[in-house]
């Protein structure tokens, strides 16, 4: 069951209330049973780890993306070479001795 944050419409009162999904509370104070649920913000703690290990994660990912590129800019070369270069001359024909 998630705890959320309310405020009451009629009194303006806040409040956290456990509560089971599809239930709204009434509010403590004035009863009133329609509040007005509140946007939680999550919070986010930043470390020297968190922050060394998120951009260890974003290199290695960087390392496979440049990888793909670096990939497939050969192959289009390479197949680049092939297509516009000058076709090779076909072999001389033998003649036949007589």
């Amino acid at each position: 069951m998630p705890i959320y944050d309310y405020k009451c419409r009629k009194c303006g009162a806040r409040f956290e209330e456990l509560v089971k999904v599809g239930e709204t509370p009434e509010c403590p104070r004035c009863h009133d049973a329609r509040p007005e649920r509140l946007f939680t913000p999550s919070a986010a703690v930043s470390t020297s780890t968190t922050r060394e290990r998120s951009a260890r994660v974003a290199r290695r990912a960087a390392r496979g993306v440049k990888r793909e590129k670096d990939h497939a800019d050969a192959t289009y070369r390479r197949n680049y070479i092939k297509e516009h270069s000058e076709p090779a001359a076909p072999p001389p024909k033998k003649r036949r001795r007589s």
